[in-house]
């Protein structure tokens, strides 16, 4: 456990799922800038990308202080700077706003610009969920018996017992979610159609880590995350139909596009 990291020089401590935060993002921009320059377009993939981050950590923490109003009757609006409580799904909504109106500003377009985004965000949302795991934040799962099985003593929010480290399992398939986005999108295919899988595969990975997760059912048996999840997929079905019916013949054109940086 290392929810903090103290540095020598500095008398405050570096909280770790803030730094990972921060790596995240650069990952994220790399591979954004990559995806750019491999699609020939000139724009400030970094700069995209450090907006979409602020407005994914905005949404997140909003999402799950809607989805806890418990916390927030107990500690006011301390909870929207407490470092532990982000939801993936208002931080997936927050992230693709941002990114569609950059897409427009810029003249990249709306669907192309979440298409070449679609492989920095899976391996962001990975390497993000690194500082959940060092620092213990509650996102980890139900107790196990399986040698794998992890305890949180020292975390923000500990635990004694032996638990699946669900973080990890999102690393995991984070990372191979965006490794098979990053192949498939040196492809042909139709504008909005690596959006549509990217929706997919993080949708159900997301859903079959909550059964492993202590989040409380709300609905029809499933958590928040769950349905969220669920909608996510539905989503990326319907949208994988719309783009490949729509012809064949809109394949992504590899042309010169040159936008002004966002930030």
């Amino acid at each position: 456990m290392l929810p903090e990291i103290p540095l020598p020089f500095w008398p405050h401590a570096i909280p770790t799922f803030g730094l990972m935060l921060w790596l995240a993002a650069v990952v994220g921009g790399l591979v954004l800038e990559r995806s750019f320059r491999r699609a020939k377009i000139s724009a400030d993939a970094i700069g995209i990308v450090m907006i979409t981050v602020v407005a994914g950590i905005i949404g997140a923490k909003l999402w799950h202080v809607l989805d806890t109003p418990e916390e927030f009757r107990e500690q006011g609006w301390r909870v929207l700077w407490d470092t532990a409580g982000f939801a993936w799904f208002g931080g997936l909504v927050f992230g693709i706003s941002a990114l569609v109106g950059q897409g427009i500003i810029a003249k990249i377009g709306a669907l192309r610009t979440l298409d070449l985004a679609s492989p920095a965000a899976a391996i962001g949302y990975g390497i993000g969920r690194i500082g959940c795991f060092l620092s213990g934040d509650g996102c980890y799962g139900k107790p196990t018996t399986l040698p794998w099985g992890m305890s949180f003593p020292h975390g923000i929010v500990p635990t004694y017992e032996r638990v699946h480290p669900t973080p990890l399992y999102e690393l995991g398939s984070s990372l191979v979610i965006g490794a098979w986005l990053w192949l498939r999108g040196g492809k042909r295919r139709p504008t909005g159609a690596l959006l549509a899988e990217y929706l997919i595969l993080t949708g159900a990975a997301r859903f079959l880590v909550e059964f492993l997760r202590r989040n409380p059912h709300v609905l029809w048996g499933m958590t928040n995350a769950q349905l969220a999840s669920a909608g996510s997929v539905v989503a990326g079905v319907l949208l994988l139909l719309f783009v490949s019916r729509r012809g064949a013949a809109e394949f992504v054109p590899v042309q010169e596009t040159t936008a002004e940086p966002t930030a």
